[in-house]
């Protein structure tokens, strides 16, 4: 059976885990938030582009006229 001491230490190195990764997750969802933030722009900057109007067909040059032969 472990004794108090060593139930004592466990129970220091989960909550150092624990902390750890606290700040991880709260980085984490930070940067979510900056990236959908982000997205948002892009969308909004995305749909006020007008669109590009295609250029109307080019004509095709007539070919030079051909010389009879005699």
């Amino acid at each position: 059976m472990a004794t108090a001491k060593q139930i004592q230490y466990r129970m220091g190195q989960a909550k150092k885990k624990l902390t750890k990764l606290n700040k991880e997750v709260t980085a984490t969802k930070a940067k979510v938030k900056k990236l959908e933030a982000q997205l948002k722009k892009a969308k909004a900057a995305e749909k006020a582009k007008p669109k590009k109007k295609k250029a109307p067909a080019r004509k095709k040059a007539k070919a030079p006229a051909r010389r009879r032969k005699k």
